[in-house]
């Protein structure tokens, strides 16, 4: 049995990298309002054939199409690969034959998204969209056909100690991931590894006295992680996160909670 401590600095540039593969861009966080069959009768004249011809596209009944960014709470499907978080990682990787995929849903105050592992023979753009039209509102994702339960399935890697930190990290990042408003939560949480002396704390538990974030790798190969965030917005709280790992996989039993507040 051994117990590896790992440098706060280097596991907050890793979540720094995996953030910055991870940016949406705008037009997906944040989707053009469409104008609706009512709005027709406040519109200008138009002033060309071209506007005339603008207004026949948008009169003329469409189809059911697929659903593309929007506000209506219709889920869609990013464009950003979630598995671009993964470069420059060399301690974890793809397996070979899956790519990563994310569904996005969008309303005018928010948004979540959904994060799948899907076999390369399956995710052809047909496949995924197919899954959109058996989704619902948010709390009922799409499920593309072949999806690994859970997405860490997926992942391999060296197993060594700094891998499993950053596996930890990296689902947490990535079930951020397409989050808005108030289904943000991660995203809240900052990493430390000291108590913040700003704030008399409130401990729930015995205080933590060593809050650096620690691999303890067994001999059998299982590995358990723990680290400490503050979530900096309300409610604001100390937590301690304890993810366990069997051996030679990256699935973990994840556990969270707050042991410290104001």
């Amino acid at each position: 049995m051994s117990i590896k401590k790992i440098s706060l600095e280097s596991i907050q540039k890793i979540r720094q990298h995996i953030k910055a593969a991870l940016v949406l861009p705008e037009s997906e966080n944040r989707p053009p309002q469409k104008t609706s069959p009512d709005e027709l009768d406040t519109m200008p004249e138009p002033d060309s054939l071209d506007a005339l011809g603008d207004l026949f596209k948008f009169a003329a009944p469409a189809e059911e199409t697929v659903p593309t960014p929007n506000t209506a709470g219709r889920w869609f499907i990013s464009v950003v690969n979630p598995a671009a978080a993964l470069t420059r990682l060399p301690t974890l990787k793809l397996k070979p034959g899956i790519r990563f995929v994310c569904y996005l849903n969008r309303i005018q105050d928010g948004g979540v998204g959904a994060i799948y592992a899907v076999p390369e023979e399956m995710s052809t753009t047909a496949q995924l969209e197919t899954a959109l039209f058996q989704s619902g509102d948010r709390q009922h994702p799409p499920q593309p056909q072949g999806s690994f339960m859970d997405f860490m399935d997926a992942l391999d890697g060296d197993f060594s100690p700094a891998s499993f930190m950053i596996a930890s990290i990296l689902r947490r990042e990535l079930q951020e991931m397409g989050s808005l408003g108030d289904q943000r939560n991660w995203s809240h949480h900052h990493l430390v590894d000291t108590i913040p002396p700003q704030v008399q704390w409130k401990w729930r538990t015995e205080p933590p006295q060593d809050l650096a974030p620690k691999v303890l790798l067994l001999p059998d190969g299982r590995a358990a992680v723990e680290f400490f965030t503050c979530r900096v917005a309300a409610p604001v709280a100390i937590y301690r996160y304890v993810d366990q790992y069997p051996a030679r996989s990256y699935t973990a039993r994840c556990g969270g909670q707050a042991i410290g507040t104001p």
